[in-house]
């Protein structure tokens, strides 16, 4: 028996003002270990969705800052470095961070006193969803559709997707494991795929590459 058709779907991160905000790399650590966990997420994930003109310098807002206010490169480095993907969670996340900055605060006296040039501002997300009304029966017929489906709709399928349960699974792979094992081979390219360095762009080229060997390239 077949999965239920897949609902594609779109999203929109809207980015609310916490009201809290760190000036020093202490404020920034003691800030980090209550702030809520969406915060935490859009300071990673969110910059994704925002249109820009030019690729980010650092894919998280955290080591941004640490170049932009604090001008530590080495601290940005290893904030730069935290992939989310790598994480079971928000919490886990969050226990890097906190580790990588009190690490550089034991390092460098100079940035247990100086003030960041900029404060940062936290922000937190809350995730808005539209039902396109498109429904699919096949892998044959996601194949096809990928190409032409919006990068927020990626973005919700494929990376957002995680958060939800089962914790760790995409849509895509969710939905595959439904056919019997009849996919298995592209539940496991799906599977490598990082999609946190790069673009949603080039997530949504990785992921047609993928469904097109195995199901095809579309007519």
């Amino acid at each position: 028996m077949s999965p239920d058709a897949f609902a594609i779907k779109d999203c929109a991160l809207i980015a609310i003002a916490t009201g809290r905000k760190a000036i020093t790399l202490k404020e920034l650590r003691d800030r980090l270990q209550t702030i809520n966990a969406n915060s935490i997420y859009q300071h990673f994930w969110g910059g994704l969705l925002e249109p820009r003109f030019e690729e980010r310098e650092y894919n998280n807002d955290f080591a941004a800052w640490a170049r932009r206010g604090l001008h530590d490169d080495v601290l940005a480095e290893r904030l730069a470095m935290a992939d989310p993907t790598q994480y079971e969670d928000i919490e886990a996340l969050r226990q890097e961070l906190l580790e990588l900055i009190e690490e550089r605060l034991d390092q460098s006296e100079y940035l247990n006193w100086v003030l960041a040039t900029e404060p940062f501002e936290f922000i937190r997300s809350q995730i808005v969803v539209f039902d396109t009304d498109q429904r699919l029966h096949h892998p044959e017929e996601l194949a096809r559709q990928l190409p032409t489906l919006s990068t927020s709709s990626i973005f919700y399928h494929f990376i957002d997707a995680r958060r939800r349960p089962p914790k760790g699974f995409d849509d895509f792979r969710l939905w595959l494991s439904g056919f019997n094992g009849q996919y298995a081979g592209l539940e496991k390219r799906l599977a490598a795929i990082d999609p946190y360095f790069g673009t949603l762009n080039d997530l949504r080229q990785e992921l047609v590459e993928s469904f097109n060997q195995s199901c095809g390239e579309p007519v």
